[in-house]
């Protein structure tokens, strides 16, 4: 029994009558919708999430009409996407290698969901997405699909067709396919509330830095406001929930801040990435609400936590960001770390101020009931109630073991006396 639910989930065309196709409207899916039709001589059915990117959705989807799809979806998921996948990724600080907020990865495993719920719904026998076969995003869809519907095969055009950039064009012309303007652009992009990724052209040069054109969102930062931004972010259990006093539902928070990390040249990320399929990959990111609310929760969430607790948190956020970005958001070990994350998170609450400034974001203040800090011990004044002469004992104690290893240590001249000396 479980070999059959674990069967290739590739299709044949003689097993597919009717496909949901994830379709964004571009070239690659827009070819996608006329070659399924085609190759696999099946019915098609289109659907397409809201997750904050800027498109028309209206066009979209009298496109994939246009393109003889029997049926659309357009789902409005920003609330959901903002509640269940970008609020988890606050709380779990989470930028893979120090460097990317996920932002793409967090929209795949709800994408895939999506897709899953409108299958089951039309009786569908395969799902299809537009995903090559070096990115990490085919392992993102494939493996939630096949987690959630071990019974639905997937298909993956651009995989299985081998056209290039050039080739795709060339068959929506023969095929009465309406080509985006940008389509001659060099670069792939993908965005949504919590980030803009670019890639390809000349960004596959690491050498070369990303020429102005690369960022649509984000002011250059040495042509940034000459005076700096201050913005206050109220927290209540890790969960951001005010920006000024002013409380926010989650789109309207992060919107607000995208605002001004745009404004003051925040959140532009360049760095070399290891993908899940072994490629070392540049990538270059704008993520401007993503710096300005990690940078924010990690600090208030330092504020309050202990060394030891602060100390095994970043094991576990890498871990979790881990599994995003690799595309294992249904893996079990997900609830295991939440679990944990989660409890820290309890007393995360306070409100944090930073400086917004030529395309930085700094922490200037922060405050919480649950704070660990407490200004009679840590003052030199001399109201401080910390006993200075408790250090003594403990200075004993704490390098003990360094020392006693010093002594022991193997010499030119052999094994020392382990006749260790106190103060």
């Amino acid at each position: 029994m479980l070999k059959e639910k674990v069967a290739s989930f590739t299709a044949r065309p003689d097993e597919v009558d009717l496909c949901v196709l994830l379709y964004s409207g571009g070239l690659d899916t827009s070819c996608m919708l006329v070659w399924l039709q085609e190759k696999y001589n099946t019915d098609v059915i289109t659907v397409t999430l809201n997750v904050g990117q800027a498109k028309d959705f209206r066009e979209i989807e009298e496109k994939a009409k246009m393109l003889g799809v029997k049926k659309h979806y357009t789902i409005d998921a920003r609330e959901e996407f903002v509640n269940e996948y970008i609020m988890k990724a606050i709380k779990a600080n989470a930028l893979y290698q120090d460097a990317y907020p996920i932002s793409s990865s967090l929209s795949r495993p709800l994408i895939a969901k999506w897709g899953v719920e409108i299958a089951k719904k039309e009786g569908a026998d395969a799902i299809s997405h537009g995903c090559t076969g070096k990115g990490n995003d085919q392992v993102r869809f494939s493996v939630t699909i096949n987690t959630l519907a071990p019974e639905m095969k997937i298909i993956a055009p651009v995989v299985e067709w081998g056209m290039s950039r050039d080739d795709e064009i060339i068959y929506a012309q023969e095929h009465g396919i309406p080509i985006p303007v940008t389509v001659n652009s060099p670069y792939s992009i993908d965005e949504n509330l919590w980030g803009r990724s670019i890639e390809c052209g000349v960004l596959e040069h690491p050498e070369v830095e990303p020429p102005p054109d690369v960022f649509l969102w984000t002011t250059p930062p040495e042509k940034a406001p000459n005076e700096p931004c201050y913005v206050e972010i109220g927290f209540e259990e890790g969960v951001p929930v005010s920006v000024d006093g002013v409380r926010m539902n989650g789109v309207d928070l992060i919107m607000k801040l995208h605002e001004l990390g745009c404004i003051h040249g925040v959140g532009r990320i360049d760095h070399m990435e290891d993908r899940i399929v072994g490629l070392k990959s540049r990538e270059v990111y704008e993520c401007p609400a993503a710096t300005i609310l990690l940078k924010a929760h990690k600090d208030l969430e330092k504020f309050v936590c202990t060394r030891h607790e602060n100390a095994f948190k970043k094991l576990v956020d890498e871990q979790w960001t881990s599994l995003v970005y690799s595309g294992l958001w249904v893996e079990p070990l997900m609830e295991d770390l939440e679990a944990f994350i989660n409890n820290v998170n309890r007393k995360v609450t306070g409100t944090v101020r930073l400086k917004l400034f030529k395309g930085n974001v700094s922490v200037v203040g922060r405050s919480s009931n649950y704070a660990l800090y407490d200004e009679n011990l840590a003052t030199y004044d001399r109201k401080s109630t910390f006993n200075q002469l408790a250090s003594l004992g403990f200075i004993e104690l704490w390098g003990l073991q360094s020392r006693m290893a010093q002594v022991v240590k193997p010499k030119s001249g052999g094994i020392q006396s382990k006749t260790v000396k106190y103060m």
